[in-house]
């Protein structure tokens, strides 16, 4: 086996800047502070730790003490507060981020900024505390696509998008082409950093060609983890934050012709790279066979097989309360599962969850031989068998349910097969200003966006993300299907002066002014109301821009049908006076049959104002002197009844 290390492997400018900042100014003052750990990498912190740069997670820790902007950059005000509160300020910001900063602070309030990345990385918040304008992080061009829909976003704004500096550039430039497709008025600004670019572009050539992908790094590294998901779309991937952590097995099981990728993310230092890549070495040129046969008879010698803490086993119900389960698990102890080991769902009935003689699964927490009993968790095991299925959900792209157990801070908390989900505000589909607990304990549909291993287990998932699916694939159906002469029962959404937007399902269709009714309309607003139910017809339609064109007149009620019906050229008949133009003066016959009266036809004698002779609500006598069934046209004539009069 053979182990490469990527290029550009390790700290980078921005980094490496950041801790010769640091630690010029620890030698100068004896210890320093920063905001939030220097580097996401926790070995490093604990070695800066050593030489004297501590971490502090707010200002009011760093009072009168000389405090490191971290190379993330912070907000306009926290670098204002810094330097009040502060003995010294020594700003580190990595120049790339200083570039975004300075695009951004230069935005006038009217204008709209998008950031490309992760919405609570701190350089992320801290390039939106240097804007003055209104601001929205987005992760992908769906976010950005969802904005314009919803609205929050209109194409007359100025709306300029910059990139978080260690944003997956394959991923910018997809999103960058679907933009220029769609909403070409954005304003692009590729402000992702070129040693990134560089380093990503080493560690996906590399992945190509191994067999297994190492990535060296903190867990809490955005730029790291970005590394770890491109590995990971070439081949097997591994996280390790030391050389301790490095999976041995995993490495056994290669064949003896196989690569072994290294790569580190920028915060990862350089010794830290070498334990790995020596351990590696190490253990591919030992021979482990014995050690293989040893733990094989450890497996076979029962004598091992104790209650011991992590331990699975199968348990089975003897007793359950509202507070805990008692069970029985083959051994001297009795085993205990409290409550809260029993779900994740705070709502939840154990006493409907469990029952006497069930057999299930659980993890040794605790074994306390002089009393005799042991506790149990069923909520872990069932997490880690939730968490396999939520990964499958998530890589198959399924729509899964699953009840709204708490609102808590940013979002929402969904229980799926007794793991938690999160669901940030932003994709639960509840409005800006609306009310997350509208949702509480409600079964909801979401998808999976991201699953991690991570302190436990963390997933995070998406409402509004299912909805759009289920709309897109309505819309799909809709636009199979549509043909003229469709109705449908819609809702008014919205009234315009040109007429009136109606939902009809997955879309809304357009009903002129003219097509609301048979009658004569000043504006829609007179006749309908937002959320009225609207009976409407599909008069044209078209896929290609989206559109569809109704008419809320119902072709069996046509007032033309009735006129002709009655009415004939020639015959003199009552009508009243509805408008009057420069040209002449219409006159309703019936509702919803207008008449015109050209201004030579008004009077025997030459009339140069029609004011003065009719008035709208005027009732007159004409005659029916011409009738156009193709444009539904009707001609009237008070002259010629004056002419017959006369005659």
């Amino acid at each position: 086996m053979t182990i490469e290390i990527a290029e550009n492997a390790g700290f980078c400018f921005g980094v490496n800047r950041a801790i010769s900042l640091a630690e010029s100014a620890a030698a100068k003052y004896g210890e320093v502070w920063t905001l939030g750990e220097l580097i996401h990498n926790e070995v490093a912190v604990r070695e800066l730790n050593s030489r004297g740069i501590h971490c502090a997670q707010s200002l009011s820790k760093v009072e009168n003490k000389p405090l490191v902007i971290r190379s993330h950059g912070v907000s306009e005000e926290t670098e204002s507060q810094a330097r009040q509160v502060c003995a010294e300020v020594i700003d580190a910001t990595c120049p790339f981020v200083k570039k975004i900063h300075k695009i951004v602070s230069s935005l006038p309030e009217s204008a709209v900024l998008l950031v490309l990345g992760a919405e609570n990385h701190p350089e992320v918040v801290g390039i939106i505390g240097r804007a003055r304008c209104e601001t929205f992080p987005v992760r992908n061009f769906e976010e950005i696509d969802e904005l314009f829909k919803s609205g929050a976003l209109s194409e007359s704004d100025r709306i300029v998008l910059v990139t978080q500096t260690t944003f997956d550039r394959s991923g910018f430039l997809e999103c960058v082409d679907k933009i220029r497709e769609k909403y070409r008025s954005v304003e692009i600004n590729d402000t992702i950093c070129e040693a990134t670019v560089k380093h990503q572009k080493s560690t996906r050539e590399l992945a190509k060609r191994a067999a297994l992908m190492v990535v060296v790094g903190g867990r809490g590294s955005s730029n790291t983890r970005k590394l770890a998901e491109i590995c990971e779309k070439y081949c097997p991937t591994v996280f390790v934050t030391t050389a301790d952590e490095i999976p041995l097995q995993t490495l056994r099981g290669l064949r003896s012709d196989s690569i072994i990728g290294i790569t580190a993310g920028a915060s990862t230092p350089a010794h830290t790279i070498k334990e790995v890549h020596e351990k590696m070495n190490k253990e591919i040129t030992t021979n482990i066979e014995n050690e293989e046969d040893f733990a094989s008879l450890l497996e076979q010698d029962q004598s091992f097989n104790k209650l011991y803490t992590g331990k699975r086993v199968k348990a089975t119900v003897v007793s359950v309360s509202k507070k805990e389960a008692v069970v029985e698990v083959g051994a001297k102890q009795t085993g205990y599962i409290l409550r809260e080991e029993i779900t994740s769902d705070p709502n939840a009935d154990i006493e409907e969850l469990l029952k006497v003689g069930d057999v299930i699964d659980a993890i040794v927490t605790k074994v306390d031989d002089s009393v005799g009993t042991a506790y149990l968790s069923k909520k872990r095991v069932d997490a880690a068998l939730g968490l396999e299925k939520l990964q499958k959900a998530m890589e198959a792209n399924e729509t899964i349910e699953g009840n709204v157990s708490q609102v808590v801070k940013g979002g929402v908390i969904v229980i799926y097969e007794n793991t938690r989900v999160f669901i940030p505000a932003s994709l639960t589909g509840v409005p800006r200003n609306g009310k997350l607990d509208e949702l509480l304990k409600k079964p909801v549909k979401f998808k999976i966006i991201e699953v991690s291993n991570e302190r436990g287990g963390r997933v995070v998932g998406s409402i509004r993300q299912a909805r759009r699916e289920t709309r897109d694939a309505e819309r799909a159906k809709f636009w199979e299907n549509i043909e003229v002469g469709q109705k449908f029962e819609g809702i008014v959404r919205s009234i315009e002066s040109y007429g009136v937007f109606v939902d009809i399902g997955p879309i809304d269709g357009l009903v002129h002014t003219v097509d609301l009714t048979w009658n004569r309309v000043g504006h829609p607003k007179d006749i309908v109301s937002i959320s009225d139910k609207m009976n409407v017809i599909v008069k044209s339609y078209d896929p290609e821009k989206k559109r569809v064109s109704l008419s809320a007149k119902d072709p069996d009620e046509n007032p033309w049908n009735k006129f002709t019906e009655q009415f004939a050229i020639d015959d003199v008949i009552k009508a009243t006076i509805v408008s009057i133009t420069e040209f002449g003066a219409f006159a309703q016959i019936i509702p919803g049959v207008d008449g015109l009266i050209h201004i030579s036809q008004i009077s025997l004698e030459r009339v140069t104002n029609i004011g003065s002779v009719l008035k709208v609500g005027d009732e007159i006598e004409a005659k029916i002197i011409d009738i156009d069934d193709e444009k539904n046209r009707v001609s009237l004539s008070i002259k010629a009844t004056l002419q017959d009069e006369e005659d």
